[in-house]
């Protein structure tokens, strides 16, 4: 088991989504993106493995939420900057996590 003081150094937050494209290039079709977190973090870029239930149009405006303090990782040709969350459907396709309402670009997660 971990700590709460653990859990509470991973940095979740709620992003928009302002980018979207296809990304050919990975080895499984995946999107790549670009996400605002406000002012405090900025936009950052990632990528995910979204195209059963997305498609780069409808992921526009879309708030979500990403795992803003790991570092960064090259996926392919891009360097991931956060780790976007989703859980997968009973046949294992990514579902992205989302808020149930609308909230403040870049809110943390507590």
């Amino acid at each position: 088991m971990i700590s709460y003081d653990d859990f509470q150094k991973v940095d979740i937050r709620v992003g928009v989504i302002t980018r979207a494209e296809p990304f050919p290039e990975a080895r499984k079709p995946a999107i790549k993106l670009w996400l605002d977190f406000g002012g405090e973090i900025g936009e950052k870029r990632s990528s995910g493995q979204l195209t059963r239930h997305y498609t780069p149009e409808t992921l526009i405006g879309r708030q979500v939420v990403a795992v803003v303090n790991f570092p960064p990782r090259q996926i392919g040709k891009v360097m991931s900057e956060v780790l976007v969350l989703g859980v997968p459907d009973a046949e294992g396709e990514v579902v992205l996590l989302t808020p149930d309402q609308t909230v403040p670009v870049g809110g943390r997660m507590f």
